[in-house]
């Protein structure tokens, strides 16, 4: 646990201690000592991150191989006099390097929302005077006051507290408001959620007043600390980034040595060396698949425009893959696979259990439960006038119904809503039952009184507050319908109901009421709360979403594993992640102070073991993720506050909510869910593994065809043929792999997507069948051009064989696309007409060979001849074989059981 900016543990030390420390008092600093302050430890914001220039970014979009190939080909490609594929292989390679550029910064935009978020003025109190600067002006020691509505300005130690409460749900996870106090805590590792008498920069005051001194300031504060992690996080390439890598590798060497043979080859038969030089030119361009990169981004681009359409925002293309590949999905409860309000789920009434519906209304003893739960009560009812802030302070608060804005406290608000939902107005029943008096809430009796005037003229107590204190100050209980005496079974019978209700992870509340003839002249909890009439409990909880556990089920048979990473307690955290079917037992819960005492070594090993992590800090997240990591495993890591953000950023793709997430969350996520609905992410899993799929299936297209290309042009150089010319190969490169391969990043996903295990990290591009069959395509394409060649050949002359060759190649690839579809299923089971993009595709790239042999002039260009009937149904012939021959492979893999290692 990280010292504050003084180095040490305020939250241990007594209010007097800590003004010792910092050189402050009560009256507050003067002038000369909050000058010398900000000079010593600068201003209260949130540094910048360094950021690159937009050259740097640009070029360091280049540092990859097949980038370097592909200018290799470009050079190439303008030796051979061919400049407009000069130009088209050095667009590509620019293009890729914008888009590049335009996914960059996220760090310093995550940063710049954590600058958003901080108070831009602060009452303090200096030489005795209290005063508004600007928050950035703050100094360790400085006194600040705070209040209902305020944003807490920096780290504080709190010095008084009246009723005060804080919201943290961004920097804790806790969904309740966090009550304050004053008193020394023990242990210097308490997690941030259990140190009550702290007050933390960005926090909301949600309830009351308080005093605070200021321990720490930019940087050196909680949040600063978050944006820390955030700007030191390091941006890891994703595994297509990495197999693409790979592959670009092995086609540099396999390049050079096909070059470098053919080169040596023909040396040393005696041929010229120029001659040679091109043939190996020609060789090392057809090898070269110049639109993979930019294939597999528009892949990806498309994949992103669907999932755009089922609310999964994605931010960085290659998070589409990357999710697809997804074993962990580490998510934050709170907002995430809960609603984020407090529902009432439960209620007793006297000691019988009643459904929390309508019901309770005509429930004996109901309607007093009803008046306690609405009146002894500080939250109101806007009609939503105020639009847009009360919405949003709604939303924050308790929400809304029928159009109104129930703001306040959301435990108070969680009551009002559901008297709301059975027709109880608080405002009606207020007109009618007016309050006079109250005694607020505290603490330290753990209870809260008002008094109101009936119609009658009487005054009527109500009390509500924690069941086990209530009780104890009750002497009699509202039962069927009549006030009867406390007995010894009834407190019993009391006492089980709430355990019941709080076992379920449930807030429990009680209430109780007491009648009085004339109003208490001076009410004090002493002579006010004693002698009550005990009415009822209300068990309330921050619900799982419904839609959430059909999710985790989807997750589980898709071979993901859902984790729950939570700073609410064990017990919610656990009876939450019960409901959604995350875990059957307890075993699998570790709080954030259990993981704090085991070794880095250990938790490494063990980190299977658990699925739920209560009251956990941003460092524990951030050391969950890197454990599973260590595992070898992809992590996503979804999340909505301002605590997600380190570990959003060290997972393998992070999955921010677009509704509730904060800016800060959102900044650092690859993708971003706009209806913060945990279903759409297992929508995004399934879109992920067809992408990726997608993508396998275009790679083995294209290099099916390319070593097609280059076995063709081998053998032919050996044997001494000259059967095609380097313009030939980039016209069937241009035409026939292109929009073939993108109609392939089109095909829908296999239905049974989700019931197969996630791929191994470490799996192979070409694993499942794909590198098998590149080689044997590969090698059946190049053999059918060169049996149509050797035919024409001996048949017709030089210039008839090398069109043949040429319209054979071309056609041979517009049918192969066709097969690569499913590497087991015959493209008659998956419908030949299935993918309308593919037979666009085809249709488009066959006319735009065929056209350059028809048309006359153009084909004089492309050194090519006319072809007549038998001719052309020669070469259709060919490259209808190919279908028939890799159908025939399909089969046996099927028949033989061999299919299921080619899915």
């Amino acid at each position: 646990m990280e010292k504050s900016q003084e180095g040490t543990y305020f939250h241990t030390l007594g209010t007097e201690e800590v003004l010792k420390r910092l050189d402050s008092r009560k009256e507050g600093l003067t002038g000369e000592q909050a000058a010398r302050l900000l000079e010593r430890y600068g201003r209260n914001m949130l540094q910048e991150a360094k950021r690159k220039s937009l050259l740097a970014k640009f070029m360091e979009q280049f540092k990859n191989v097949m980038i370097f190939i592909l200018l290799a080909a470009a050079v190439l490609s303008g030796i051979l006099g061919e400049w407009t594929d000069t130009v088209i292989i050095l667009l590509v390679v620019v293009l890729n390097a914008v888009l590049g550029v335009i996914q960059e910064n996220k760090a310093e935009q995550a940063l710049e929302a954590l600058k958003s978020m901080s108070s831009p003025l602060a009452r303090v109190r200096r030489q005795g005077q209290v005063t508004e600067i600007k928050s950035e002006e703050l100094v360790p020691g400085d006194i600040v006051l705070l209040e209902a509505g305020n944003v807490v300005p920096a780290d504080l130690r709190l010095l008084e507290a009246a009723s005060l409460k804080t919201e943290e749900a961004a920097l804790t996870g806790e969904s309740l408001p966090a009550d304050k106090q004053t008193g020394v805590l023990e242990g210097a590792d308490l997690v941030i959620g259990d140190r009550t008498n702290m007050a933390y920069m960005s926090s909301s005051v949600t309830y009351g007043r308080g005093v605070g001194v200021v321990t720490a300031t930019g940087m050196n504060t909680e949040v600063g600390r978050i944006a820390g992690f955030i700007s030191e996080a390091e941006n890891e390439i994703t595994p297509l980034q990495k197999k693409l890598d790979e592959l670009g590798k092995y086609f540099t060497f396999i390049i050079l040595g096909v070059c470098v043979v053919i080169f040596v080859v023909g040396w040393l038969e005696g041929r010229e060396l120029l001659d040679m030089l091109l043939t190996s030119i020609s060789l090392a361009v057809a090898a070269i698949p110049e639109g993979l990169p930019a294939i597999v981004t528009i892949i990806l681009a498309l994949g992103v425009q669907r999932m755009a359409g089922r609310k999964a925002i994605i931010r960085k293309l290659p998070a589409v893959e990357t999710l697809g590949s997804t074993e962990i999905i580490c998510s934050d409860k709170t907002g995430t696979l809960t609603l984020n309000k407090m529902t009432v789920e439960k209620l007793v009434v006297g000691t019988e259990a009643v459904e929390a519906g309508p019901a309770l209304k005509d429930t004996p003893g109901g309607g007093l439960l009803l008046q306690a739960m609405t009146l002894c009560n500080d939250s109101s009812i806007d009609n939503g006038e105020n639009t847009a802030d009360s919405a949003e302070r709604g939303q924050k608060a308790g929400g809304t119904r029928s159009g109104k804005v129930i703001l306040g406290d959301p435990t108070e608000t969680a009551l009002v809503d559901y008297a709301l939902s059975i027709g109880i107005d608080k405002r009606e029943l207020e007109e009618r039952h007016p309050r006079v008096a109250e005694l607020p809430f505290d603490s330290d009796r753990k209870l809260m009184t008002t008094i109101h005037k009936l119609e009658d003229g009487q005054f009527r107590v109500l009390t509500k507050g924690a069941p086990d204190v209530l009780v104890s100050r009750c002497s009699h209980i509202y039962e069927n319908g009549e006030t009867v005496p406390l007995t010894e079974e009834h407190t019993r019978r009391i006492a089980a109901a709430n355990k019941q209700l709080a076992d379920e992870a449930l807030r429990v509340l009680a209430y109780a009421y007491r009648d009085e003839a004339e109003l208490p002249s001076a009410p004090s909890p002493e002579a006010t709360e004693q002698a009550l009439v005990f009415v009822g409990l209300t068990g309330m909880i921050d619900p799982p979403r419904e839609e959430v556990r059909d999710a985790v089920a989807v997750c589980r048979r898709a071979g993901i594993r859902p984790v729950m990473i939570t700073g609410d307690h064990r017990d919610t955290a656990a009876a939450i992640a019960k409901r959604l079917g995350i875990i059957e037992d307890d075993k699998a819960v570790l709080t954030g102070r259990e993981l704090d005492g085991i070794s880095e070594g250990d938790f490494a090993a063990r980190v299977a073991d658990y699925s739920v992590y209560a009251r956990v800090s941003p460092e524990h997240k951030v050391r969950i993720v890197k454990a599973w990591r260590q595992q070898g495993k992809i992590v996503a890591m979804t999340g909505d506050g301002v605590n997600d953000a380190p570990a959003l950023k060290s997972a393998d793709i992070g999955v921010g909510m677009g509704i509730t997430g904060t800016d800060v969350a959102k900044g650092v996520s690859d993708m971003v869910l706009a209806d913060d609905n945990f279903t759409t992410i297992v929508v995004a899993v399934e879109e992920g593994r067809k992408v990726y799929s997608n993508i396998r299936k275009a790679i083995q297209f294209l290099l099916s065809a390319n070593l097609g290309e280059v076995v063709t042009l081998f053998i032919a150089t050996l044997i001494g043929w000259r059967i095609l010319e380097p313009i030939h190969i980039l016209w069937i490169n241009l035409v026939t792999d292109t929009l073939p391969a993108l109609a392939l990043g089109l095909e829908k996903a296999d239905r049974d997507a989700m019931a197969k295990k996630p791929r191994a990290s470490t799996s192979s591009i070409f694993s499942g069948g794909v590198g098998v069959s590149i080689i044997y395509q590969g090698l059946l394409e190049a053999a059918l051009t060169l049996l149509v060649y050797n035919w024409a050949h001996t048949h017709y002359d030089e210039g008839v064989a090398v069109t043949m060759a040429f319209a054979t190649l071309g056609l041979l690839q517009l049918t192969h696309a066709f097969n690569v579809r499913s590497n087991t299923k015959s493209l008659f089971q998956i419908g030949l007409f299935s993918n309308r993009f593919m037979l666009g595709a085809s249709v488009i790239s066959g006319l735009l060979l065929v056209l350059v042999i028809l048309i006359p002039g153009l084909n004089e260009w492309f050194g090519v001849e006319h072809l007549n009937g038998l001719q052309w149904g020669i070469v259709c012939g060919a490259a209808l074989a190919i279908v028939v021959i890799v159908e025939l492979v399909k089969l046996v893999l099927r028949i033989s059981g061999r299919g299921k290692n080619w899915e």
